[in-house]
């Protein structure tokens, strides 16, 4: 199936679904969907990061230090964190990814809401050949060092998302309840909350 004939749920500023339409069309004319985000460590704690292909419909060739995707029309957060983690990595097996916030992502590529997660992956990897050109594990203060010294192009909505999971970390980005910030509406807290 061509990825832009993926359907998928349309979302309002507040996350609830308010109707379907293919990936392509949600693209074309900036419909709210939902995204998840998962930040994979190996066992030595060092982060998955990759390229992106040049066949991606959006920020093609573009780093990125998370993998995922889309949700699916029905799909719930959690099952696709699971999912795209397991596709991206190419990994069976996979533990559940740890949900941490969501938050709105209004930039460049367009809007949609991004839930954040973690997994530990001791798996090796064999990423998806038509998601990942190119991977490496990088320690913490390596990626730290890429992302601050601009020579690597990555994907706005990763940034935005990385440094989010930084202040969330530091106790500042979504506060006890670990909800996330949301552009022009507070916070969003996690499920449990």
């Amino acid at each position: 199936m061509d990825p832009a004939d993926e359907v998928l749920d349309v979302v309002d500023r507040d996350d609830r679904v308010v109707g379907r339409a293919r990936r392509g069309e949600v693209y074309r004319r900036g419909l709210l969907h939902r995204c998840v985000f998962v930040l994979a460590r190996d066992a030595q704690g060092r982060v998955f990061v990759h390229r992106r292909t040049a066949s991606k419909l959006v920020f093609p060739s573009y780093y990125d230090m998370f993998v995922g995707g889309v949700l699916g029309a029905g799909e719930e957060y959690a099952d696709a964190a699971l999912r795209e983690a397991g596709e991206e990595l190419g990994v069976s097996g996979l533990p559940r990814p740890r949900p941490l916030f969501k938050f709105l992502y209004e930039g460049p590529g367009g809007g949609w809401w991004s839930y954040v997660h973690e997994v530990r992956c001791t798996l090796p990897v064999a990423p998806q050949a038509s998601e990942v050109d190119w991977h490496t594990w990088l320690p913490q203060e390596e990626l730290d060092r890429r992302v601050a010294g601009g020579d690597w192009a990555w994907v706005p909505d990763g940034l935005e998302a990385y440094r989010r999971l930084r202040a969330f970390r530091e106790g500042g980005g979504g506060g006890p309840s670990g909800g996330g910030h949301v552009p022009g509406g507070g916070t969003q807290p996690a499920p449990g909350s």
